[in-house]
């Protein structure tokens, strides 16, 4: 130590790189995401099979873009960039929506189902967005 001040040999840089980032599996959105995801698996089975390779593949893809994104994400150096992350993850999630609508239009799923998983992506949109404005 000279002047006060470590050597930059004596510090500690893998705590500092992991200090700076988000752990993932410990945000919320990140769980819920999870979840989503086995929630949306179970509705795209249930579809009729000429759609295994259009929207059921679709929505597959999207809802696990979701807690993806966010886990990609996470690993940047900045807030600045997990927060394009965070906002691909809302994209993913605003899509899903739109895709769910279009399986209840031709009438793939239950109004009951429907408005349960209407609820479910609703609400993760909200706290993904709420989870962005906190990291501006």
């Amino acid at each position: 130590m000279e002047n006060g001040l470590l050597d930059y040999r004596q510090k500690d840089y893998r705590n500092l790189y992991l200090m700076a980032r988000h752990n993932f599996r410990k945000l919320e959105i990140w769980k819920d995401g999870i979840s989503f995801v086995s929630d949306n698996y179970k509705l795209t089975k249930t579809f009729p099979a000429d759609e295994r390779f259009n929207l059921m593949s679709q929505m597959n893809r999207c809802a696990v873009s979701i807690p993806s994104n966010i886990s990609e994400g996470s690993a940047k150096s900045s807030d600045k960039h997990f927060k394009i992350y965070l906002e691909t993850s809302l994209g993913s999630a605003y899509e899903w929506e739109t895709q769910l609508e279009i399986a209840n239009n031709e009438n793939y799923i239950s109004q009951e189902k429907y408005s349960e998983l209407i609820s479910k992506i609703q609400s993760l949109q909200k706290r993904i967005g709420k989870f962005i404005d906190r990291l501006s």
